[in-house]
C-alpha cells in the first residue's frame, strides 16, 4: 500500500516516507493497541513484534519525500494558522513539548488529508485529542479548503 520506500500507491494512503520516526511508531503503536483504526493496518501490525515496528519506523522515517513538480501555490484558507501551531509554519511537521512529533502535512494527497479530518471530526480516529476537538470545531468546507490547500504545497 504504501510502497517500498513509503511513497504511497494510491491518493487514499498517506505518504509514510520521511515522517518523523517517532510519529511513525506512535501510529503503529496506536493501530496495534486499536486507539487507531484502519481496515488494513491493525491486522498487520499485531503480527509484528515491538522491535519490528520499530525497525519499520526507522526505515521510512529515513525514505525521502518524493519529489514532485512546483505547483501554483493556493491562498490560505481562513484558520490554516491553528494547524502551522503544532505542524510548523511549512506544515513540514514538528517536534512537540513532549517529545512527540508531529506529522507533515504539506503535499499530503488531497484524499488523505480531507478523510483524516473528517474521521477526527467524526471521532472515528481518537488517536490524539488535540485533533479530535480541533476537526469537530471545523465545518466540512472548512476542513476541504485546508485539505486542498497543503495537499499543493
Amino acid at each position: 500500500c504504501h510502497g517500498a520506500k513509503g511513497v504511497r500507491r494510491n491518493a487514499t494512503i498517506p505518504v509514510i516516507s520521511g515522517q518523523p520516526e517517532n510519529y511513525l511508531a506512535k501510529q503503529l503503536h496506536d493501530f496495534e493497541r486499536g486507539d487507531r483504526h484502519d481496515e488494513v493496518m491493525p491486522w498487520m501490525t499485531k503480527t509484528l513484534t515491538q522491535q519490528e515496528r520499530g525497525g519499520a519506523a526507522a526505515y521510512f522515517a529515513k525514505q525521502k519525500w518524493p519529489a514532485r513538480s512546483a505547483g501554483t501555490a493556493a491562498a490560505p484558507p481562513p484558520g490554516i494558522a491553528v494547524c502551522q501551531a503544532c505542524h510548523a509554519a511549512d506544515f513540514l511537521g514538528a517536534k512537540q513539548a513532549d517529545g512527540v512529533a508531529t506529522p507533515r502535512l504539506a503535499g499530503q494527497s488531497y484524499e488523505y488529508l480531507v478523510e483524516s479530518m473528517r474521521r477526527f471530526a467524526a471521532g472515528e480516529r481518537k488517536n490524539n485529542a488535540i485533533m479530535t476537538k480541533m476537526m469537530a470545531a471545523m465545518s466540512p468546507a472548512d476542513r476541504e479548503a485546508m485539505a486542498r490547500y497543503l495537499s499543493g504545497l
